[in-house]
């Protein structure tokens, strides 16, 4: 089967190194809380706002150890009226045996406001 696991973060400033650096630690904690290996991962999506166009957050996912050949896709984040700014968003198609309600999505900073109905807790 192949699961869906969300994640996203905004970010304060449109340069290279706080796109590349929130990437990052938005993609290492979703590996962490549903325990995610690189060989277990069809595809990698990821989206930015509009704004950010300093750089490709899918370069930050080269710097985490054994993710070197996972396919990954950068695009732009559809521009609604109103919707949330320097946000950037990932989507990992996993193969997992994980039943839907016990994966982890993970939303960082302001981003918690997309999916605030996932909040739980003990979530970050």
């Amino acid at each position: 089967m192949i699961r869906g696991v969300r994640g996203a973060i905004t970010i304060e400033k449109n340069n290279e190194s706080e796109i590349l650096e929130s990437t990052e630690m938005l993609i290492r904690e979703m590996i962490q809380e549903n325990k995610i290996e690189a060989e277990d991962v069809a595809s990698v999506f990821i989206s930015v706002t509009e704004e950010l166009t300093a750089g490709f957050p899918a370069k930050a996912m080269r710097s985490i150890e054994g993710w070197t050949y996972v396919p990954v896709m950068c695009m732009r984040e559809i521009p609604v009226e109103g919707s949330l700014r320097n946000c950037i968003r990932v989507m990992m198609h996993v193969n997992s045996n994980a039943p839907q309600q016990n994966i982890r999505h993970i939303y960082l900073r302001e981003a918690i406001q997309l999916r605030p109905d996932l909040k739980t807790a003990d979530s970050p």
